[in-house]
């Protein structure tokens, strides 16, 4: 089955996290090179970019190679994206902080001292690209709860049985059965009291 137009968005997403956390993996390596990864605030950006890096790797290949992949239903990502996304909200805000000392404009640094000006530029750039990947994790985290709260309150409920990125609403009123690739469940089911 090929992917719903929800489910192109979703890789959208996920394909863009991807390209900013290896940025972010590209630059934190070339800053912990300058300081032989002594620094713990500059290790948490790096070793949180292979984490998400692997993580989202995987997400992105269960959910190419086979139509039921139980990673990639909402339920799922929003709790892999949440938990993402805080871990980048405390680790940005946390490195952030130790490197408020370092000064802003890196062109003040003497010509002399060529290494530290790219290491300041390196760390500038570091700066600014972890803020911009906790956006976008929130950010996907967000949506994704918010369009699957909005549809299962629409009635489709079998957004829950079948990944997001072959979820389409039309499918509404079939059973479970007959959705391709889909198994029941358990995860936010809701009974009707008496």
């Amino acid at each position: 089955m090929t992917f719903s137009s929800v489910g192109r968005k979703k890789v959208a997403g996920h394909v863009s996290f991807l390209l900013v956390n290896i940025i972010v993996l590209v630059l934190s390596t070339r800053v912990n090179q300058y300081q032989d990864f002594f620094f713990v605030a500059d290790m948490l950006p790096f070793a949180l970019s292979i984490i998400s890096l692997i993580v989202i790797t995987v997400l992105l290949l269960l959910d190419l190679a086979l139509d039921n992949s139980y990673t990639g239903r909402s339920q799922i990502e929003i709790g892999i994206f949440g938990i993402l996304s805080i871990f980048w909200l405390a680790f940005s805000a946390f490195s952030t902080s130790r490197w408020y000392q370092i000064p802003f404009h890196c062109d003040s640094i003497p010509l002399d001292f060529s290494d530290e000006r790219l290491w300041c530029k390196s760390l500038q750039a570091l700066k600014s690209f972890v803020w911009i990947n906790f956006i976008i994790c929130f950010a996907i985290a967000v949506f994704t709860l918010r369009y699957t709260v909005g549809q299962y309150i629409r009635g489709n409920k079998h957004i829950f049985q079948m990944p997001l990125s072959r979820y389409r609403p039309e499918l509404k009123g079939l059973e479970p059965s007959r959705f391709p690739g889909t198994r029941d469940s358990e995860f936010l089911q809701f009974e009707k009291l008496a």
